[in-house]
């Protein structure tokens, strides 16, 4: 089956392109408003961009022709972020905070989140996400031609819970010591987008060795 995607509308394009780019991470990102409370929302285009500078990117449409959605409106205004990795089990309250709320109401208040300092970052992160990204906005692009804004983050932090890392020593050829951060993506146990009203796990870990 071949689509021609010049015959189709953009929501069906949506739809099309949803279903089939798939896994896809998903961004649940918390932003400032002006007025000082916090918004959070998920993102599913989204992805890491380089490592140094260390930068993280996601897609942000617009409410209305000319319009940001609000985690853009309130980055303009506040350049600081934190993009949490949710879990699987977090699937309902990731659905429940992409609901479309007037900019002034909190989704951390309607999907009963809880949030703690972030070390001395300026933002909180929720308290029940094994990973957050304190990031700082980067740049913003506005995409030609599509009602979509990337924005680059800066990662300041990354906050990993305990739980999921362990730390290897190893001792190198000239007999120094070395510790390395391993991080279990199980134990992390994240949630992916899929098409419509589906997430994804992970399942079973493919370990293929690289060739050498």
């Amino acid at each position: 089956m071949i689509i021609p995607f010049a015959e189709e509308n953009s929501t069906a394009i949506y739809h099309l392109m949803t279903q089939t780019l798939i896994p896809r991470p998903v961004a649940w990102v918390l932003s400032k408003h002006s007025l000082g409370h916090f918004n959070l929302a998920p993102f599913s285009y989204f992805t890491a961009v380089s490592s140094k500078p260390p930068l993280l990117m996601f897609s942000v449409g617009d409410k209305s022709p000319g319009v940001g959605k609000d985690t853009k409106v309130n980055i303009d205004h506040d350049p600081f972020f934190v993009v949490h990795i949710a879990s699987a089990a977090q699937a309902a309250e990731v659905t429940e905070s992409s609901r479309s709320l007037p900019a002034e109401e909190s989704e951390l208040t309607t999907a009963n989140l809880v949030t703690v300092p972030f070390g001395d970052f300026p933002l909180p992160r929720l308290r029940d996400c094994k990973v957050a990204f304190g990031c700082k906005l980067h740049a913003q692009q506005q995409v030609p031609g599509a009602p979509q804004t990337l924005v680059f983050g800066e990662v300041v932090q990354l906050y990993v819970d305990d739980s999921v890392v362990s730390v290897e020593e190893r001792v190198k050829a000239d007999g120094k010591r070395s510790q390395r951060v391993s991080i279990s993506a199980e134990a992390i146990d994240p949630l992916a987008r899929l098409g419509a009203d589906q997430y994804g796990t992970l399942g079973s870990i493919l370990t293929v060795p690289r060739p050498k």
